[in-house]
């Protein structure tokens, strides 16, 4: 199938252009700094930024899609399930 964008370069901003499942883990980064995610079912997620900085951020909606740039989505503290990394 053509890809009309193939040529373009790709920002922060384009769309995803891969995704992943996630398993959260408290002691091992996700293989890739995600440009976004997908949280499938409510819940918390607990956190670490890019930056290195922890948070949680609680009561995220299912089907919501953060624009977060994430280096770890932790088991302790998150609730929310059907997590999506995307690139």
């Amino acid at each position: 199938m053509p890809d009309r964008f193939s040529d373009h370069a790709i920002g922060l901003e384009s769309p995803a252009t891969h995704g992943f499942a996630v398993a959260p883990n408290d002691g091992a980064d996700l293989a890739e700094i995600t440009r976004a995610i997908y949280v499938g079912a409510t819940g918390n997620l607990a956190v670490t930024l890019a930056s290195g900085a922890d948070v949680t951020l609680a009561g995220v909606p299912g089907g919501t899609l953060l624009p977060l740039r994430l280096r770890r989505i932790k088991a302790t503290g998150t609730t929310a399930t059907a997590i999506v990394g995307l690139l």
